[in-house]
């Protein structure tokens, strides 16, 4: 038998919320029905209204064609774009990389991405402490690579760490170049 009631209540009350909205909607509409003679008189007074002008369309400027001297290529041509035939020489003199070395974690950092903040000595040998971009610290001593361009560090010292970097030439070999990387006063 309750349940019968609840039943019976929840129909009056849907009922109910029916018959609220239905009349919420027709109080609603209703109010759209309103005059609308202002809105036809702001209409016809703008309509009484002349025209303003246009403005005319600019004058366009002829173009003048300037011829530059000396440069008779035309930027143009697509066979510029194409590979050379012509073979450079290549200077190869002797410095060659070591491939079959294993790379160190290092050498996956640019070489100013990363810098020396400190040495320690530990038996007898001078370690340099390298900070990398994430913020964490490593240690090296002479003998190790870092940077991209395998570069081999031969001298450490309290301020600074040498290095000897392997890079191309341009011409098909490598060439040597002494870097230093200095103590970071940060």
């Amino acid at each position: 038998m309750i349940t019968k009631t609840n039943n019976n209540s929840s129909l009056l009350t849907a009922k109910k919320l029916m018959s609220v909205a239905s009349i919420s909607s027709i109080l609603l509409l209703s109010g759209c029905n309103g005059s609308q003679s202002d809105l036809d008189q702001y209409f016809s007074e703008q309509r009484g209204k002349p025209a303003a002008p246009i403005e005319p369309i600019p004058e366009v400027k002829p173009y003048l064609r300037y011829a530059y001297p000396g440069h008779e290529k035309d930027p143009f041509d697509t066979s510029m774009l194409a590979p050379s035939t012509v073979r450079e020489q290549v200077v190869d003199n002797g410095i060659n990389i070591d491939t079959s070395r294993v790379p160190e974690f290092l050498e996956g950092f640019p070489l100013d991405s990363l810098r020396m903040v400190g040495t320690v000595e530990k038996d007898k040998t001078l370690w340099a402490l390298v900070k990398i971009p994430e913020g964490a610290v490593q240690t090296v001593k002479a003998g190790n690579y870092l940077g991209q361009n395998y570069g081999k560090i031969v001298d450490i010292s309290d301020v600074k760490m040498n290095m000897l970097e392997t890079v191309s030439n341009g011409l098909g070999g490598y060439e040597e170049r002494e870097i230093s990387i200095t103590l970071n006063q940060e």
